[in-house]
């Protein structure tokens, strides 16, 4: 930056939202993977006004967490990626009851989070406390967990009916929605579409916001976090309180659809954390051929999984 710039106060070029579109397409040629993958993108985005105010409305939780199971691996903090922790079909789960779900099943950003606070991905206890407080009506009875599918047909299809099938029969008026890596972000984008076009509000907490605006969604709160932060930061109550809200916000008063509010929160003071995601020029030759060996034994792991939970 030049003098006059940092006397001006401007921010560094490089502290924009991480590209992660451009990313993890760069990433995979670089494995030598010949077709970059398709993201989901539309020009018309649906979009239903709360039909009632917030602290009457029945609001639901939706989230791209798997549920812990001690016999799929590590899964704890710092944890590996871990292909055997996936999950394939939609589920519920009782929102009175206490739930251990975690994130190693997806690409999040472990360089830069450790995955030691959940309340960081799955906001049901600041949930809870909004509707004890009479922010929100009322708690959808359960919470529905969603798979990260990169079969956009398959989450069209299949994962979305039964998503909306199952918020009405809870009578769910909202939902907010939490995704984590980068495909989590697609996933949740065409559900939340889809309940829209249903009569169903929507607002996505998000950290991929270039994957989320591409796809065209009616109301986005992001937050310049790393991958698995979109609930705010770990361990501080109250960024997460406050990241809650302004997503309950963001719902109550978007104008029309691809509604994006950002967050004043920063995540450091530097935005260095930004450049290693995914990012082929930091990583040498010899060390993509090694993490190609890995993601072809993750993808196999992942493809006998699918195909035995969805036999």
């Amino acid at each position: 930056m030049s003098q006059t710039e940092i006397d001006l106060g401007f921010a560094s070029d490089e502290d924009v939202p991480v590209p992660y579109m451009t990313r993890t397409r760069d990433w995979y040629l670089a494995l030598g993977y010949g077709n970059p993958y398709r993201w989901a993108h539309y020009t018309e985005v649906p979009f239903t006004p709360l039909a009632k105010p917030l602290a009457h409305a029945t609001v639901a939780l939706l989230t791209t967490a798997s549920p812990f199971d001690p016999s799929k691996g590590e899964q704890g903090i710092g944890a590996p990626y871990n292909a055997e922790a996936k999950f394939y079909k939609v589920y519920s789960g009782d929102v009175t009851l206490e739930h251990d779900v975690r994130i190693s099943h997806v690409a999040i950003d472990r360089k830069n989070t450790t995955m030691e606070d959940s309340n960081t991905w799955f906001p049901l206890p600041a949930l809870r406390a909004a509707a004890a407080a009479g922010r929100i009506g009322r708690l959808s009875p359960r919470f529905h967990g969603i798979p990260t599918n990169r079969s956009q047909r398959h989450t069209l299809e299949v994962d979305c009916p039964e998503v909306l099938r199952r918020c009405r029969e809870d009578g769910v008026e909202a939902v907010v929605m939490v995704p984590n890596c980068p495909v989590c972000h697609q996933t949740l984008s065409l559900v939340a579409r889809y309940l829209e076009a249903a009569g169903i509000s929507t607002v996505l907490l998000a950290c991929a916001k270039d994957i989320v605006e591409h796809c065209g969604v009616p109301r986005v709160m992001f937050s310049d976090f790393p991958l698995g932060n979109a609930a705010g930061k770990p361990n501080d109550p109250a960024s997460q309180a406050a990241t809650l809200e302004l997503a309950l916000r963001t719902l109550e008063s978007a104008p029309a659809a691809r509604t994006t509010v950002q967050s004043p929160q920063r995540w450091s003071a530097s935005h260095a954390w930004k450049q290693y995601y995914s990012n082929v020029a930091l990583v040498s030759p010899q060390e993509l051929a090694r993490l190609r060996s890995e993601n072809d034994r993750a993808k196999e792991a992942a493809k006998a999984l699918r195909d035995n939970q969805l036999a």
